[in-house]
């Protein structure tokens, strides 16, 4: 059987075109299940994050659903599930993180100043999240109307969000002399939790593990390939990442 990414030949295993890809789709879907039961379990329902966390853990479930099933059973029809869902994941990784980021969820007001504020965020919040849904769209649309999907385009798309949101992450973890944002909206500026690091750490080893998607090799044993591996070393570290937001570090 020849994968539609590559011209290498993998070999079944009951009825799996990519045994490996699948059985390493299903642990990244089960860290971000697991990230998702914590979230629910430990986050206030008044944490005004609570909701984004939590899509941004289903998003990653449903990707890794259809990661499996598209390895599973190479089609068509799978391949663009399995692509527009992992865009759709870091799409709202992003998302989520700008509205962390720039503190743009609803908080307590008191006094003109700070209501001015508040609908200034409001509507920084609206513009943001409209041009992500309509970039979402816009790509969704483009990839689906073309004679032939285009890979390149849809491997540079989401390089440039990923890219991004870690980017994000990294500025997060800098050191206190060089903190370029307030991280918490009532902490000063040089405030920097010693749990900063984490965050940078994560978003380093994404970004290293990316290059597994971008060198390909003949896979081993006609089993184990460079995509296979990107998706075995994303997975023990994303349970940790999924769960990060429980924890004290975003609250």
């Amino acid at each position: 059987m020849l994968n539609l990414r590559t011209t290498f030949s993998f070999r079944r295993f009951l009825g799996k075109q990519s045994p490996a890809s699948v059985a390493f789709s299903l642990w990244n879907m089960s860290s971000h299940l697991q990230g998702a039961r914590q979230i629910r379990r430990k986050i206030p329902v008044t944490h005004p994050m609570r909701s984004h966390y939590l899509t941004w853990a289903y998003a990653g479930i449903n990707a890794w659903i259809w990661s499996a099933v598209f390895h599973t059973r190479d089609l068509p029809r799978t391949e663009k599930l399995d692509y527009f869902s992992a865009a759709l994941a870091i799409m709202y990784a992003l998302y989520f993180t700008v509205i962390r980021m720039l503190h743009l969820y609803p908080r307590a007001t008191d006094g003109s100043t700070q209501k001015a504020t508040e609908n200034l965020r409001s509507t920084m919040y609206i513009a943001w999240s409209t041009l992500c849904i309509t970039v979402y769209i816009a790509h969704v649309t483009c990839l689906s109307i073309l004679p032939r999907f285009d890979y390149t385009y849809n491997m540079a798309f989401n390089l440039a969000l990923g890219i991004a949101h870690n980017l994000l992450w990294l500025l997060y973890s800098l050191p206190r002399p060089v903190s370029l944002f307030r991280r918490f909206p009532y902490a000063p500026k040089t405030y920097r939790p010693v749990y900063a690091y984490k965050a940078g750490l994560f978003a380093a080893l994404t970004t290293a593990a990316t290059a597994l998607e971008l060198f390909d090799f003949p896979p081993v044993g006609r089993t184990l390939d460079a995509h296979a591996l990107w998706h075995r070393s994303t997975a023990p570290y994303s349970q940790t990442l999924v769960r990060f937001p429980s924890g004290r570090c975003l609250r």
